[in-house]
């Protein structure tokens, strides 16, 4: 079976998909525009091919090209998990006749405001929201909406670009800091506790489903360098705290009509245990959530994927053994890393527990915390009871320190 994967080595566990479809039987012929030079020896040697393209973001250019490069060849499949790459999919899939999501199916998963439309014809609970081009428009939408109020990209990943607004004061200073963003959401805040909801699906139908809880709520561990944000897999789905966000997230995927592959969720469980739809995209999850989710579950949730869409079934065991948690370290102060305090004391106590260790070295630059959720480094750790992972999780985010000069 012939793949075309769209970015196969950007962002960097796009890698660990391509080996997935080489190991369900896939030859896979990858489109990006990294330098090839730059690539890891493991993937290289994944792919059959690979077409370097100026811009992956000119969908123009790159549908010529492959064109150009297939020379009249098929491919069975035309695939991507990484979100600003979804809409070219499902364009390519359309120019070469490659079955898989429409481009229709996809702008639901992508566009804020459309995805709410369709989400709430279902008749279920979605934020009020207003699609704004211009500041005027802002302004209407604010006075409609009420503050506090969310801010975000039309088109965005994750929480990038995306701000709280406390009140009118705060509207102006916002829409400047966002001025290069051409089409925003501007939508009403929810109180409550985030959580997560992920799939993998064939024809529509979960196969694989996973639920994690953000602590603190995403958009907070954006807007605050001193904390240590942690992510948590839940064990059982049926929890009384998450069970209603797993029967909303399995009633999204049939209002947008999703079909095959990885979905990702967010959602929020309201103070009085309402869940209130947030947003969704049709690829992976980002931040090393598809890492924990393995570490859950002593499952291979990339290899899963690949032979979600390339053959149409999922192996993995649906029961997650482990609760696992994972901690993005910030170190203080600018420059390069230059010590680390607590860790040697902190394996001393949770040493079984730890599962994966992946701080930046000393000597390593910092990386800008502001731009990448993955901050300085990370460490996963996995209990038996949700309770206990979060435990062990915080004590990390309390005690262990990392300083950069």
């Amino acid at each position: 079976m012939d793949v075309v994967f769209l970015s196969p080595a950007y962002p960097p566990e796009m890698a660990s998909f391509t080996r997935g479809l080489v190991e369900v039987g896939a030859r896979v012929f990858g489109v990006g525009d990294s330098s090839p030079d730059s690539f890891a020896p493991a993937l290289r040697g994944h792919l059959t091919d690979y077409l370097r393209v100026p811009r992956i973001l000119d969908e123009p250019d790159v549908i010529a090209r492959v064109h150009h490069w297939l020379g009249g060849r098929r491919p069975a499949r035309i695939e991507t998990n990484w979100e600003p790459l979804t809409v070219l999919a499902a364009r390519m899939r359309a120019a070469f006749g490659v079955p898989g999501m429409n481009e229709s199916v996809t702008l639901g998963f992508r566009d804020k405001p459309l995805m709410r439309e369709r989400v709430a014809a279902a008749g279920l609970r979605v934020p009020r929201s207003a699609r704004v081009r211009t500041r005027g428009e802002a302004w209407e939408a604010a006075a409609h909406i009420g503050f506090p109020l969310i801010v975000k990209p039309v088109a965005g990943a994750g929480s990038a670009d995306t701000f709280k607004v406390e009140g009118p004061g705060g509207l102006d200073n916002v829409l400047d800091q966002i001025g290069h963003v051409p089409e925003v959401s501007v939508e009403e805040y929810v109180e409550g506790d985030e959580y997560t909801y992920e799939t993998l699906c064939v024809g529509g139908r979960p196969v694989y489903e996973s639920v994690s809880q953000y602590f603190p709520n995403a958009l907070v561990a954006r807007q605050n360098e001193w904390i240590s944000p942690i992510i948590r897999t839940i064990r059982h789905l049926d929890a009384p705290a998450v069970r209603d966000g797993v029967t909303l997230g399995r009633a999204v995927l049939g209002a947008l009509g999703m079909e095959t592959g990885f979905t990702h969720m967010e959602w929020f469980r309201k103070p009085n245990g309402e869940a209130v739809f947030g947003e969704i995209a049709c690829r992976a999850p980002g931040a090393n959530m598809v890492d924990l989710m393995n570490y859950s579950g002593d499952a291979d949730l990339f290899r899963e994927w690949a032979r979600v869409v390339c053959h149409g079934r999922c192996e993995a065991p649906t029961a997650r053994p482990w609760s696992a948690a994972i901690v993005f370290k910030r170190a203080q102060g600018q420059g390069r890393i230059a010590h680390v305090e607590g860790a040697d004391a902190f394996r001393r106590r949770h040493g079984a527990a730890i599962v994966r260790e992946e701080l930046l070295p000393i000597g390593a630059p910092r990386r800008d915390w502001k731009q990448t959720f993955l901050s300085d480094g990370n460490l996963v750790v996995r209990a038996r009871e949700d309770a206990e992972a979060l435990r062990i999780a915080m004590d990390a985010a309390r005690t262990l320190q990392m300083y950069a000069r």
